[in-house]
């Protein structure tokens, strides 16, 4: 599919479907309706207030004959609770709704060859924890005494290869220039031809 070509919702939902993603949304949305203690206590409301268990005889019938009455007493009004409680789930901005539309946001950029970014940007309610986590970690970097200089070597050793690299004026005031520069003379050279 190019990026020329106009997509379909049917486009979204078959990639959707093909990559699993439907089947995982189901089966959150069915564990969030298993959790939902208010839908759980409707239906043993209802199921209490049943005609079919508080007709006279009904302790007489057979269990599959009373199942088979509770359901056609009960269904309907029970999957139209159950029904609201998934659209509430499916609409929540915050929690699966969101999950729901941000997914169908990814899928449509990939298939339309507009890929989202990686991060999104930034948020207002984000914005403030980013700039003291950065003041945090301009502080630990500062150091006070050889406690804190040790604390920032463990770091540096612990870290990834690009963040062990110095900057020149770093070595120089550790002392490191003249170090580097004596361990470069001890070392072999390859003979040159």
């Amino acid at each position: 599919m190019g990026s020329s070509s106009v997509i379909t919702p049917e486009d979204v939902l078959e990639s959707l479907m093909n990559d699993g993603t439907i089947d995982s949304l189901r089966l959150k949305i069915i564990n969030q309706l298993k959790a939902n203690e208010e839908l759980k206590n409707t239906t043993i409301k209802m199921a209490e207030q049943s005609k079919v268990l508080n007709t006279p005889g009904a302790e007489k019938q057979t269990k599959r004959e009373l199942f088979d009455a509770l359901r056609q007493e009960l269904e309907a009004p029970v999957l139209e609770k159950a029904s609201k409680s998934v659209w509430e789930l499916i609409l929540d901005s915050n929690g699966l709704g969101k999950e729901i539309s941000d997914t169908v946001g990814r899928v449509y950029s990939r298939l339309s060859g507009r890929e989202p970014p990686l991060f999104p940007p930034p948020t207002s309610e984000t914005q403030p924890v980013k700039e003291a986590e950065n003041e945090k970690g301009k502080e630990r970097l500062k150091g006070k005494g050889k406690g804190k200089e040790k604390e920032n070597e463990n770091e540096k050793e612990g870290s990834n290869s690009k963040s062990k690299k110095r900057s020149f004026s770093d070595m120089r005031e550790e002392g490191g220039v003249d170090e580097a520069a004596k361990k470069s003379d001890d070392l072999p050279h390859a003979k040159e031809n």
